[in-house]
């Protein structure tokens, strides 16, 4: 699909004209200049005075249809340039999303939202006092999103200021994430920091001896501050990976790094994948009172799991499933893909069926994205997926499923070239979410990443600016370096408090 666009010449135009093309066509070309053999022509008449509008033209060279739209905004609210530019924006990416509409005859769900956090822009609207019918009646006629994903928003939305009343006022405490940058392999969808753990113990090593110092250096900051942690979650990679002994001394140095552990609302790690759960690590994880976990399934389809590289057994998933609930883990989450390779309804179906028997407290549901740098992605023709009809059946079932079965939605994000231009839900039984999935998900709080990989989002308390600091990802980079990142991290820290 090669697009020419006449009629803009601001290069700010391109790329989200780009994410918009994306969500309809597999492969395209999009220009504001001539090229060779176009497929469509679209032309953009845009009025940028106090009350702009956009009135723009699609031509289909192969068939001569003509389609047409038009959107017009007032902007005399808005004084900041950039605040002018966001709306102009909106508009020319509403009449362009319209014609694409009417051009291939689907409709998209999310409207012109082509962001990860779709709930944050509600949760905005609702801090600033804008009444509920009015927020809703504000993103479906300024972003073209859904009654039905507007009424998921809401119910996302409220399910999580149940949760946490005091999510707005959260600014001046911080979460933690700790990122082990091992896995036993690597899947074929993943692009996350994550190195296969055989035959690499320098590097958990010397890894391990940089996180402990990044968590006594800032636990230090925030001991020297007064500032306390709402929740710490242990991601990666796989933190189960590192053996027993390994787990022991970096939860001794968590109880004694960071200030009132024993005041923290939740502490999570990551156990995602089953064969790395042994009695050994859940007795550690019981003596330093941590009692949620994930366990990620993926599929219950076993030809699934080897085409994606997951070297444990549907069996295995099971068996450590019922292993950590004898040993008291009583808040078990599981994660679901819909879209595997080779799967379609049928094969999810069974996926539900089997997690019907364990009834994990929370579920997340994720639609496969294709990650521009996962295996997976380069070599597509090796990993066929099912259509975006069936795609978006699969959701549907699953939020039938999770609705018949007493689960509700409490957090949502979307990620680029997701199949369907779908959603990720996070699902839970009554009084058992997540509470930092819900914090890293609004933004309303700083979440400082230590270790491998480890991103921080560093919110200021007062408006709300965030600043990102990314470790390395490779555990060689970070142990050559950690002192430093950690340095540099406190200094933005210390400045972002002190304002």
């Amino acid at each position: 699909m090669r697009i020419v666009i006449n009629g803009l010449d601001d290069p700010r135009y391109q790329r989200p004209m780009e994410l918009i093309t994306d969500l309809f066509f597999e492969q395209s070309e999009l220009s504001f200049n001539n090229i060779d053999d176009p497929t469509l022509i679209v032309t953009v008449d845009l009025d940028e005075s106090i009350n702009a509008s956009a009135t723009a033209k699609l031509h289909v060279l192969a068939t001569n249809h003509i389609y047409e739209a038009k959107m017009e905004k007032s902007l005399a609210s808005f004084e900041s340039e950039k605040e002018r530019f966001t709306q102009i924006k909106n508009i020319v990416l509403y009449v362009y999303l319209s014609l694409l509409q009417q051009h291939t005859k689907v409709r998209q769900p999310w409207g012109l939202l082509t962001g990860i956090r779709p709930t944050k822009l509600l949760h905005k609207k609702l801090q600033l006092g804008i009444a509920k019918k009015q927020a809703h009646n504000e993103l479906r006629d300024n972003y073209m999103i859904s009654d039905e994903k507007i009424q998921l928003m809401q119910q996302i939305v409220d399910q999580q200021l149940s949760v946490v009343p005091d999510l707005y006022q959260l600014k001046n405490e911080v979460s933690i994430y700790i990122g082990i940058p091992f896995c036993p392999t690597k899947c074929a969808y993943c692009t996350f920091p994550a190195y296969a753990i055989n035959g690499r113990q320098g590097s958990v090593n010397s890894f391990l001896g940089g996180l402990h110092y990044e968590m006594r250096k800032v636990g230090a900051w925030l001991k020297e501050n007064g500032i306390n942690i709402t929740t710490i979650y242990f991601g990666g990679g796989t933190p189960t990976s590192i053996s027993a002994e390994e787990m022991d001394m970096l939860y001794e140095e968590m109880y004694e790094s960071f200030p009132n552990v024993e005041n923290v609302r939740e502490i999570t790690v990551e156990a995602g994948r089953p064969d790395t759960i042994t009695p050994e690590k859940l007795t550690v994880l019981n003596k330093w009172k941590i009692d949620r976990i994930s366990i990620n399934p993926q599929s219950y389809i076993q030809e699934t799991l080897k085409a994606i590289g997951r070297h444990h057994t549907v069996q295995e998933t099971i068996d450590k499933f019922h292993l950590a609930r004898q040993m008291g883990m009583n808040n078990i989450n599981m994660d679901l893909i819909i879209g595997l390779p080779g799967e379609g309804k049928e094969q999810f179906h069974h996926t539900l069926s089997e997690t019907e028997k364990l009834m994990p407290e929370s579920l997340t549901v994720h639609t496969l994205s294709f990650k521009r740098a996962s295996e997976m992605t380069k070599n597509k023709a090796k990993y066929p997926v099912a259509d975006r009809q069936e795609i978006a059946e699969m959701m549907d079932m699953a939020t039938l499923w999770t609705t018949e079965k007493g689960y509700r939605p409490y957090y949502l994000y979307r990620q680029k070239n997701i199949l369907g231009n779908l959603e990720n839900v996070g699902y839970a039984l009554p009084n058992q979410e997540s509470i930092y999935n819900i914090m890293i998900m609004e933004e309303q709080q700083t979440i400082i990443g230590l270790g491998c990989g480890a991103s921080s989002k560093l919110v200021h308390p007062q408006t709300g600016k965030i600043t990102r600091f990314a470790n390395p990802k490779d555990p060689k980079t970070f142990n050559d370096g950690y002192e430093k990142y950690t340095h540099d991290k406190i200094s933005i820290l210390s400045n972002i408090f002190s304002d």
